[in-house]
């Protein structure tokens, strides 16, 4: 099966027990669908580049998912229906690993790994 990833920002105000009820609605979505969940982080609230639609900050949220292209459509519809979600990206990716993204690591992590970030 194809592999994505599926980043998305949900509003400010939300709690944080909330978002992962929210989160598991999106993954239940991908499952009813035949596909299956290979990786979910929560990169907590952070500042937006710029506001979008009133709010400054957002909860980011990825999903490596495991699944065929109707079901990526059906979950991309669901972010639009669902007045939470301000943003969000959907990449098909070559490979997804449990290794935590760049975003979850802190910066000596990625010196140990080979990335070298600094100028």
């Amino acid at each position: 099966m194809p592999l994505y990833e599926s980043t998305f920002i949900l509003r400010q105000d939300i709690p944080v027990h909330d978002i992962h009820k929210i989160t598991d609605h999106f993954v239940q979505i991908v499952l009813k669908e035949g596909g299956s969940l290979v990786k979910k982080e929560y990169w907590g609230l952070r500042t937006l580049s710029y506001e979008i639609r009133k709010n400054k900050k957002g909860h980011y949220m990825l999903l490596g998912l495991s699944c065929d292209a109707p079901a990526v459509k059906n979950l991309e519809r669901q972010y639009k229906i669902d007045e939470n979600v301000i943003n969000f990206m959907t990449v098909k990716v070559d490979s997804l690993t449990d290794v935590p993204s760049p975003m979850m690591q802190t910066p000596s992590d990625l010196g140990a790994l080979g990335n070298n970030y600094t100028e």
